[in-house]
């Protein structure tokens, strides 16, 4: 472990820090399906009404697809449904993986995700096959999925768990995200936070494996 105390342990974002994602794909993919309406599914009722309950593991994939069946008033196929959500996917730079075991030999790193069944099961298995790790918490030392844990951010509670879960000190413990909400709940909580904001990317942060020490942590 580093010996300098000022931060000790590391909770990651995955998409959007880890895992480049591209919502935009599932949009055109829904138009490609024929959905004329795709403003629907940016709409309150869909996104905290189906997709943050999806992600809470509150509603079971079947549920969700039968409820983009309604909201598209259209017969479409579970695995149209799949592909369509499945697309903003895109991947895990190899670089990326090769900078987290390097920040692993000096810091406690734990990856906590909004993140959902359907999701899971297509980035766990591009983990195994290009990277070798049967799942994350082979990469981290430990890893939290939303949909497991039935608490998503910001709700203050889901880094309650994390943090008491391993002991960990909030003003040692410095919180990596792309979603300023994210970024703001993490803070309320003790948190150290970075907001990770593109064009930068996870690699410029550290330099073999340390925290830059010109970072600007609030």
């Amino acid at each position: 472990m580093k010996t300098d105390t000022t931060i000790t342990d590391i909770i990651f974002d995955f998409g959007g820090v880890i895992l480049d994602i591209d919502p935009q794909l599932t949009i055109k993919e829904l138009i490609n399906l024929g959905i004329s309406d795709v403003g629907i599914f940016a709409s309150p009722a869909f996104q905290e009404g189906v997709v943050g309950k999806l992600e809470r593991g509150i509603i079971t994939p079947e549920v969700f697809r039968d409820k983009v069946r309604e909201f598209a008033k259209k017969n479409l196929s579970d695995q149209d449904i799949d592909d369509a959500w499945n697309a903003l996917l895109l991947d895990i730079p190899k670089e990326r993986i090769r900078v987290i075991e390097d920040v692993k030999q000096h810091y406690g790193i734990y990856l906590l995700s909004n993140s959902n069944e359907i999701h899971y099961e297509l980035y766990v298995r591009d983990l195994q096959l290009r990277f070798g790790y049967r799942e994350f918490d082979q990469l981290f030392h430990k890893s939290y999925f939303s949909f497991d844990l039935h608490l998503s951010k910001p709700n203050p509670e889901i880094f309650e768990f994390v943090i008491n879960q391993h002991r960990l000190n909030p003003s040692t413990t410095l919180f990596i995200d792309d979603t300023p909400e994210h970024i703001a709940a993490a803070q309320k909580v003790g948190l150290k936070t970075y907001h990770l904001q593109k064009p930068e990317r996870l690699r410029d942060l550290f330099t073999n494996g340390i925290l830059r020490e010109d970072l600007p942590v609030r």
